[in-house]
């Protein structure tokens, strides 16, 4: 096969080979989830239902971030927010966290104003 139309394909494939999906998020108890984010403060900023508030911190459910980059962030925040190093929040309560994330209801839709 002549180089060009090698290289080509090559080019073609590597995105989607690149693009794999991020590793599924451990298993966790919502419960003990809730309780943790209470406990540790995470309501404080987000909220009791992880709703986010444009003052202080933003909306993290019903649909988080995927659990690779929210744990990353977690551990090594670039905003306000403190790092929650695994001394403070292990791996399996971070884990159990995040079940409670996933398992927050949508929003209900609020229907328009009447004129």
């Amino acid at each position: 096969m002549p180089l060009i139309p090698l290289l080509l394909l090559v080019t073609m494939l590597l995105p989607q080979a690149s693009a794999a999906p991020p590793p599924p998020a451990p298993a966790g108890n919502s419960v003990n989830g809730r309780k943790l984010f209470v406990s540790v403060g995470c309501y404080q900023c987000h909220g009791y239902e992880a709703q986010g508030s444009t003052a202080t911190g933003p909306r993290l459910g019903p649909r988080p971030l995927p659990f690779a980059a929210l744990s990353r962030y977690v551990r090594r925040p670039s905003g306000q927010m403190p790092p929650y190093t695994a001394k403070v929040v292990s791996d399996a309560e971070l884990a159990d966290v995040y079940a409670f994330l996933q398992s927050l209801p949508a929003p209900t839709a609020t229907p328009a104003l009447l004129r």
